[in-house]
């Protein structure tokens, strides 16, 4: 019985214009969002490897580094291409420098605002919003526009047990809607390593977690479709119902959760931020002003006291010493300083994060956003990732600065006698430290997403649950 019910709802849909018309656009978009995005990654691949020769090439005929403008690179992410997240947002060049805070410039976003205005077409897109549109479609009258076409009360003229019959129609539209979709997914994936994307099994496994959370998103517009189906009586109700209900999920929720936090959790402005560390740079220089100008009075003295270029380039040295040992207090003060306000805004930032993303789980669009983000290694962590990776290398590119200058700062102060002195040698790029981006571990993006696939999994047991239950008051008659 259950197998007929399933194959008679199967009938219903595939022989329709919409399932014709749903099929057709989503293959589309589907097999454009993974080509697009393989283009895309060549693109980023490209420009990424162009930035660092021409990092490289800057240094060129150098003989001090101090004169170095060192940088380094976000390199593209493989599953970027097909769930953008925040990658696009993110900074993806930093200049490096043997102190203070590094920071994170020219985003896609910054450098192509026409991406901005209309965003990128990916999974995410495809699935958050016209995949989840289109199971409306496919379910808002499973139940009363049978009754309306009269073929409800012509199924229970036999003996059709009502689990059954309500399961029918999930398992049906599910299968309609799901299975052909598999089709373009899977020539789509197939065309990620034979466009260039470097994919890994661990990567193979993360796209393939990101489809089942599409699947399982699916699901949930499929039940709650099917849900207020059978809490209505007329089909034109279940659908402005749910229609109504898409548009908080997808548009208001999540906005008014970032609304909300924002107003309840007061997090500084970088410009405040700034502003705070600017201020206290200033006053620090202010401290050091009378200890500067002292040290300058007695090489005065020197020069005015008939001392000659021995004692003036002993004084030179003694001056660098002195203006590395100011250098170094002042540094570990504004570090301190600096420490303990980032922390307060990151201590702020983490609680509105925190605030914003559990009122905006509430939406299953969220939760699925937030899931496949996650996954593909685009969620709000990849920029925390890549500052971490960035700090690792400015340690490291400091100490190889001190060991191939003697000294910490870059800066230094030279004596020009009339000697004639030999030129010194150019620099070799290729020596310093190469940067690699600490990209997150398989097992870590899998285990992150878990709580949200749990959430989605929920919601399909809550709004079957619903559906069931509704039906088995609902008036077949």
């Amino acid at each position: 019985m259950f197998r007929l019910l399933v194959e008679k709802e199967l009938r219903d849909i595939i022989g329709t214009t919409k399932f014709a018309v749903t099929f057709g656009v989503c293959s589309v978009l589907v097999l454009l969002a993974f080509y697009v995005g393989t283009r895309n990654y060549e693109v980023s691949r490209e420009e990424y490897e162009g930035a660092i020769a021409e990092n490289v090439k800057q240094m060129e005929g150098l003989t001090d580094w101090g004169q170095v403008s060192h940088r380094i690179f976000l390199p593209p992410q493989p599953l970027a291409t097909l769930v953008s997240g925040i990658s696009n947002d993110v900074g993806r060049t930093t200049e490096v420098e043997t102190s203070g805070e590094l920071r994170l410039e020219n985003s896609r976003f910054n450098e192509d605002p026409i991406y901005a205005v209309f965003r990128f077409l990916d999974l995410e897109f495809i699935f958050g919003i016209v995949l989840s549109l289109f199971a409306i479609l496919f379910s808002y009258d499973a139940i009363n526009g049978e009754k309306e076409r009269g073929t409800l009360r012509l199924s229970f003229a036999n003996s059709v047990p009502r689990d059954r019959y309500i399961l029918s129609k999930l398992v049906g539209a599910f299968v309609s809607l799901g299975v052909p979709l598999l089709i373009p997914i899977l020539i789509g994936a197939v065309l990620l390593p034979v466009l260039g994307v470097p994919m890994t099994a661990g990567a193979w496994s993360q796209l393939g977690l990101v489809v089942l959370s599409g699947y399982l998103y699916l699901g949930v517009f499929l039940t709650l479709s099917v849900f207020v189906s059978a809490l209505t009586e007329r089909s034109s109700s279940s659908f402005l119902l749910l229609l109504v209900v898409w548009i908080f999920a997808v548009l208001i929720i999540p906005r008014t959760a970032v609304l909300i936090a924002g107003r309840a959790v007061d997090v500084p402005s970088v410009d405040r931020m700034n502003f705070e560390k600017n201020r206290f740079t200033a006053q620090l220089w202010q401290e050091d002003r009378p200890k500067l100008s002292e040290f300058v009075q007695r090489g005065i003295a020197v020069q005015r006291g008939g001392g000659g270029e021995t004692d003036m380039m002993q004084w030179m040295e003694d001056f660098q010493d002195f203006m590395n040992d100011l250098s170094d207090v002042r540094e570990e003060k504004f570090d301190e300083f600096a420490r303990r306000l980032n922390e307060d805004r990151q201590n702020r930032d983490m609680a509105r994060q925190s605030l914003a993303l559990g009122i905006a789980r509430l939406s299953p669009t969220s939760v699925f956003s937030l899931a496949t983000s996650n996954l593909a290694g685009t969620s709000l962590a990849l920029k925390a990732r890549y500052l971490e990776s960035a700090n690792r290398y400015r340690d490291s590119y400091a100490q190889f600065i001190e060991d191939e200058t003697g000294r910490k700062s870059r800066v230094s102060i030279t004596f020009r006698t009339g000697q004639e002195q030999e030129e010194p040698d150019p620099i070799d790029p290729y020596e310093m430290p190469v940067f690699e981006y600490g990209g997150p571990l398989t097992r870590d993006l899998i285990g992150g997403s878990m709580i949200d696939l749990g959430l989605l999994a929920l919601f399909n047991v809550i709004f079957f649950t619903g559906a069931f239950v509704a039906f088995l008051r609902y008036d077949v008659r």
